[in-house]
């Protein structure tokens, strides 16, 4: 049988958390969802930052 006690589900919790956190940090870079600038968008950013190629570098 198995046992879940508190902190076992904390650290569920946090990792759910962070999950969808960086889920959504990079569907923002990638795809434009919630408000990003999306792949042209982010290669600008790289291009400004002196990346090169910077579309490489954004995917």
């Amino acid at each position: 049988m198995v046992c879940f006690n508190r902190r076992d589900l904390g650290l569920l919790a946090l990792r759910v958390g962070t999950g969808a956190v960086l889920a959504a940090h990079g569907s923002q870079k990638l795809a434009g969802w919630f408000g990003g600038g999306g792949i042209q968008g982010t290669t600008a950013a790289m291009e400004a930052m002196g990346f090169h190629p910077p579309k490489h570098s954004a995917v």
